[in-house]
């Protein structure tokens, strides 16, 4: 006698509960890509803000050689969508494991060449050329993590714990800046500042070939995400995902890709600015700036999975806007902390900046990837993540330095970081509420 509908239905839903991941394995081989991924830009923000003129453009004044390496750090952002376009397709064609592991390895080999790479003075003008092209290459690698990492955890996860689930992945930027700023930190403590210069700044890059080696092996112990098999066994996957995006999505597409402008200009604001502004402007110590930092990205990555949970119960919009609206009044409050010039409000400045960038952070990955059905939500979330990165935190640290630059006034910055949040806003305000529903 053959099994009813129902109760096949009910023997693959314990079929899948047997087969889902243990959620700290879940969480740790989502979060394990970007935190590789923030680790490798963290390390190359912090670098053009602190070494790169130095090295690889070292006939410019210090601010406009910041300018210049902050110019490189954009080119990152631009070769998103290229990964975007090309992971995207592949995930959800090929599924999404199998872009995870290329994009890990990518990445991590791209950084660590960069640890490898020749100064100004030994190459000449080829020195900044292969940073620039490496940085390019990093950027592609990045495009196509992003999407793939949070649909690991989502699509395997319990669907009343979307938004929790999908934060796991927005926790790895925190850890990866936290990890790229406490060993730059360290090595700036036992080393000189010529001996920095020389050759301390290549460390970094290079440990990045071990985050490669531990996220391999974490990765392996989580298999294809059963969205997907679903699709594979139906045979409802798309051979162009893209074009579908493109043609039959386009107004989700635009409400992710604005949902995001404004936590991204407001992180380059408080993470990579701050350290320019802080040494540059104010004269302080560098490692104040640093600490500030670290311990701002500890409190993120401990409150991204938490906004996440009340995205959960409250929906995605009401916490993302309310995030939005705080992260506003903050883009003001935070220079008002910085010009104290007291450690402890500088470290307050930082931390309650990534603090109101989590209430956005925390929602934004389950945001994105339910406006997009299953079969083109791979190219969908990666083409709103890269494009919106080119426009929010691709630019954003060239031009808020040079805002700063050009007026000689905070006001300006604060206003420019205002106005990517609004837009932020009209986004969220826009969409229709996705939590707690069907995918």
């Amino acid at each position: 006698m053959s099994l009813s509908s129902t109760d096949n239905s009910q023997v693959l839903s314990v079929e899948e509960q047997r087969k889902r991941p243990k959620t700290g394995r879940l969480a740790a081989a989502s979060s394990i890509g970007t935190a590789l991924e923030w680790y490798d830009f963290t390390v190359y923000n912090l670098m053009a803000a602190l070494i790169f003129n130095h090295v690889f453009f070292p006939s410019f004044d210090p601010l406009v050689g910041t300018i210049l390496a902050f110019s490189t750090y954009a080119v990152g952002y631009v070769s998103r969508p290229i990964g975007g376009m090309i992971f995207g397709h592949l995930g959800d064609v090929l599924g999404r494991k199998f872009v995870l592991v290329t994009t890990l390895v990518m990445m991590g080999v791209t950084t660590a060449l960069m640890g490898l790479l020749p100064g100004y003075a030994s190459w000449g003008i080829w020195s900044p050329l292969l940073l620039v092209s490496l940085r390019f290459i990093q950027g592609i690698a990045l495009g196509g993590e992003w999407a793939g990492a949070v649909l690991l955890s989502m699509e395997h996860g319990k669907p009343e714990q979307r938004g929790r689930n999908a934060s796991f992945a927005q926790v790895g930027p925190s850890c990866g800046t936290l990890i790229g700023t406490g060993l730059i930190t360290l090595i700036t403590l036992f080393l000189s500042a010529d001996d920095f210069q020389q050759w301390g700044w290549r460390i970094p890059f290079l440990m990045s070939l071990l985050l490669v080696i531990f996220g391999l092996w974490l990765r392996r112990g989580v298999g294809e995400t059963p969205a997907f098999l679903k699709l594979e066994q139906n045979k409802n996957t798309t051979h162009t995902p893209i074009k579908e995006v493109f043609s039959q999505h386009l107004r989700p597409l635009l409400i992710a890709g604005g949902a995001r402008i404004g936590s991204d200009v407001l992180y380059a604001l408080v993470v990579v600015f701050t350290l320019t502004y802080v040494t540059t402007v104010l004269h302080l110590p560098r490692p104040l700036a640093l600490t500030a930092t670290m311990l701002g990205a500890l409190g993120n990555a401990i409150t991204v999975p938490l906004f996440g949970a009340l995205s959960d119960k409250f929906g995605r919009r009401p916490v993302y806007m309310l995030g939005a609206l705080m992260a506003i009044i903050w883009s003001f409050v935070f220079f008002m902390l910085l010009d104290s010039a007291h450690p402890v409000l500088i470290c307050l400045a930082v931390i309650g900046g990534l603090q109101v960038h989590a209430a956005m952070y925390g929602p934004q990955a389950a945001f994105v990837t339910e406006q997009f059905p299953t079969r083109i939500r791979y190219a969908g979330s990666s083409l709103a993540y890269t494009l919106s990165g080119i426009v929010g935190g691709g630019f954003a640290p060239l031009i808020i330095t040079s805002l700063f630059k050009e007026y000689g006034s905070t006001l300006a910055v604060s206003g420019y970081v205002t106005l990517a949040l609004l837009i932020t806003l009209l986004a969220v305000f826009s969409a229709r509420e996705t939590a707690n529903k069907p995918l």
